[in-house]
């Protein structure tokens, strides 16, 4: 693959610590009106997305306690049940059918029980997740296994779980063989790893959490938008990252990527989100990449604002 270089506009923005949005601001998604059956996208932090057409509502990951640097030093980690309450009401998610956990770290699968029975939704994981769901006391019942290529149908909304790879440099690898309650955040093991395929009337999308791919597992699914998890993409070299857009948005054919997975996840949601500090990653420069590649291949390129309710195929 070509790796394309351009002057950087944004990765010298902000402080020491960490980068600033503000040189991407025109990037931001623009509101859309809730318009009976059209589906509706919400950016809650991290990978959690809400879809929903006013009938059907399905979540990603549903991470929502956000422990602090200090609780991921010191502290065990269980669900904050108050705020994953005071989140739910705040963005009005009372219902959902089913919440669909693409690992098992603990910024993605930690809540995820919680939230299915605060909501009735199904929980749909690995086992892995089912055993945090376990340890959590959620009824195995309202879990369903993965099986990858298996098209899930939930009203309107066809979900097809397909493979994936962690990003590079993967803290907690392996699988949680035994229901787990509480724990470290090693103890969150990745289990297996999934993008989250979404057909629906209005078109097709794709959410995929770690920026890393496996070849071929997307091969023959469409996407018209691809929410493109760019969490450590800013530490690659240019030709990884030239090999993560052709797999993930040349053969996928997407118009729009909307980048996720790029906020600091121990920062509660009662505050805008804000890029990790820059000795994880450097989203100033994923962004210098993905608006240049963009821009050459006519593809629009939009960053999702926290609790905004968008079109996820609006051109």
């Amino acid at each position: 693959m070509t790796t394309h270089t351009r002057r950087p506009r944004g990765s010298q923005g902000g402080g020491l610590l960490r980068p600033s949005l503000s040189p991407w601001v025109d990037l931001r998604e623009p509101a859309a009106a809730d318009t009976p059956g059209r589906l509706r996208a919400v950016f809650l932090g991290v990978s959690t997305v809400l879809l929903t057409d006013g009938e059907t509502s399905v979540l990603t990951d549903g991470f929502f306690s956000r422990p602090s640097k200090l609780d991921l030093a010191f502290k065990r980690l269980v669900p904050n049940p108050a705020r994953v309450r005071a989140t739910l009401a705040r963005f009005g998610i009372s219902r959902l059918d089913a919440v669909f956990v693409v690992h098992s770290h603990f910024d993605h699968a930690l809540d995820a029980p919680l939230v299915a029975e605060l909501t009735g939704a199904r929980l749909i994981g690995s086992e892995s997740t089912h055993n945090i769901a376990a340890g959590q006391g959620l009824d195995r019942d309202r879990c369903d296994q993965v099986v990858l290529g298996e098209p899930m149908r939930f009203g309107s909304l066809t979900l097809t779980a397909l493979s994936a790879e962690h990003s590079p440099g993967d803290i907690a690898p392996g699988v949680i063989g035994r229901p787990l309650r509480s724990g470290r955040a090693g103890d969150f093991k990745t289990g297996d790893c999934y993008s989250l395929h979404v057909a629906h009337p209005d078109g097709e999308l794709l959410i995929h959490a770690s920026a890393n791919w496996v070849p071929g597992a997307l091969d023959g699914h469409h996407a018209d938008t691809v929410y493109l998890g760019v969490g450590t993409l800013g530490k690659q070299d240019g030709g990884f990252r030239s090999d993560y857009w052709h797999h993930l948005v040349e053969r996928t054919g997407a118009r729009r990527v909307v980048p996720i997975h790029w906020d600091d996840f121990t920062v509660s949601l009662d505050h805008p989100p804000r890029p990790l500090p820059r000795l994880v990653d450097d989203l100033g420069s994923t962004l210098d990449f993905l608006s240049g590649r963009a821009e050459d291949e006519g593809v629009d390129l939009a960053l999702p604002v926290l609790g905004r309710r968008t079109d996820p195929f609006r051109t």
